[in-house]
């Protein structure tokens, strides 16, 4: 599951980063966030602003939206670690609170897990509803995650969870109305570079080489388009004007051929598939794919 640096102070960020003559309304968009750790900011050529996450031996680094969604598309570019990255976590999540024993939060995770030079990074998707999660596909990324900028998506509404990555479709996760689904708790957006050696590369066999600290991941070019949950505690979420389409967003036959070639060629983990971790029998959902 998706993690919060540890021993951070969440802090605003400086309205001064803002101030940047080639900043715009639409590209500064950190100032809807807090971050946690050292969050390095500027403005690239192109205007588009570029939050940088630093993780070294003291610390991880985040950030975390101040405003709460309940359904909507949520876009992000990345540039992941380069070089030998394995035992780090990169991560772009929604959540609706701290993961802990008992907890009942509801999440939906995109996690890219860290490798030794030259190998293929692996991205972690899941999904979280009222605590019950274990619903990991892992894909091997196509490209190489570090050597540019690359867009990932989640699309969430009360039908489906649609994972992207540049545009390409590689899964969906389905609501079955006898089956847990996350559709009632507002989550907030996080994204977060951490240690995860106990886990993250080759099931924690290969931990981080801290020699090559400090690691660095960017993001830039965020957008939600997504209904605004207000303090209020109503827990109605005011939508944006406009046509809304990811709202009754479904597979169409392109998406399913591109789920189709994910499948074969780049998944490296179905939960459905591990009947180790589910020896009582698989999750109900299993069954309907």
């Amino acid at each position: 599951m998706a993690r919060r640096p540890l021993a951070l102070l969440a802090v605003a960020v400086a309205v001064l980063l803002l101030c940047s003559p080639s900043a715009s309304a639409q590209s500064a968009w950190l100032d809807e966030f807090t971050t946690d750790g050292e969050v390095r900011a500027h403005f690239d050529a192109s205007g588009k602003q570029v939050a940088s996450l630093v993780l070294d031996r003291r610390s991880g680094a985040g950030f975390n939206s101040t405003q709460k969604y309940l359904f909507g598309e949520f876009n992000v570019e990345m540039k992941l670690v380069p070089g030998n990255s394995a035992g780090t976590v990169t991560s772009f999540y929604l959540t609706s609170g701290e993961t802990g024993a008992g907890d009942d939060h509801d999440e939906i995770d995109m996690e890219f897990m860290g490798n030794s030079t030259g190998a293929p990074t692996v991205l972690n998707t899941n999904v979280w509803a009222s605590g019950d999660g274990k619903k990991e596909h892992q894909f091997y990324l196509w490209f190489d995650p570090s050597a540019d900028f690359h867009k990932y998506t989640v699309i969430w509404n009360p039908k489906n969870i649609i994972f992207r990555v540049d545009d390409v479709t590689v899964r969906v996760f389905r609501r079955y109305a006898d089956l847990p689904y996350p559709d009632a708790k507002p989550m907030a957006v996080h994204a977060t570079l951490w240690d995860g050696s106990y886990w993250a590369t080759e099931k924690g066999k290969v931990p981080i080489d801290w020699d090559g600290a400090p690691f660095v991941v960017s993001y830039r070019g965020y957008t939600a388009d997504a209904c605004v949950v207000s303090g209020d505690g109503d827990g109605k979420g005011k939508c944006p004007d406009g046509r809304n389409e990811w709202m009754d967003r479904e597979l169409d036959d392109t998406d399913r051929l591109t789920v189709a070639w994910a499948r074969r060629n780049c998944l490296q983990y179905n939960y459905c598939e591990d009947g180790w971790r589910f020896p009582k029998g698989f999750p109900g959902e299993c069954s309907r794919e």
